[in-house]
């Protein structure tokens, strides 16, 4: 290993979250295999000194079950990117494909954010003076 692939290898394991978009479709399109792409915004919170290349490790969608993964950091010569990206191919078979998967979890999450939302400490943040505009006064021209 070089100086900078060791240097790098102290940054693992690099734990990441965030919000998945939509990517080009080619990784469960073109190859079949799918892969949940991370927004600019996660792909910029990585290290700099994280090589490009394919890692393994653990990922789960929402509060759902953890499963094993791949991750490629790059930018893809094959298809020719210009930004690096980050893409999780998460080994399990899900129903249907990743982004029902996705959809299903964030359905959960709604689900459990009103049944908190409910409840009579968050309730009362409803009426907070936060969500009330100052009186207007009328303008005269």
């Amino acid at each position: 290993m070089q100086g900078t692939e060791l240097a790098a290898m102290t940054r693992l394991p690099f734990f990441c979250r965030g919000e998945v978009v939509k990517g080009f479709g080619r990784g469960s399109k073109e190859l079949g295999i799918p892969t949940a792409n991370f927004s600019e915004q996660v792909v910029e919170s990585f290290p700099s000194d994280i090589s490009t290349g394919v890692y393994y490790g653990w990922a789960c969608v929402g509060n759902g079950d953890v499963h094993k993964m791949v991750l490629s950091i790059g930018w893809n010569p094959f298809y020719k990117n210009i930004k690096r990206s980050v893409e999780t191919h998460i080994i399990d078979t899900f129903k249907g494909d990743f982004y029902e998967a996705l959809i299903s979890a964030i359905k959960e999450d709604i689900e459990e954010a009103k049944r908190q939302l409910d409840l009579p400490e968050h309730l009362k943040l409803k009426e907070d003076n936060f969500f009330r505009l100052p009186e207007c006064k009328p303008v005269n021209h």
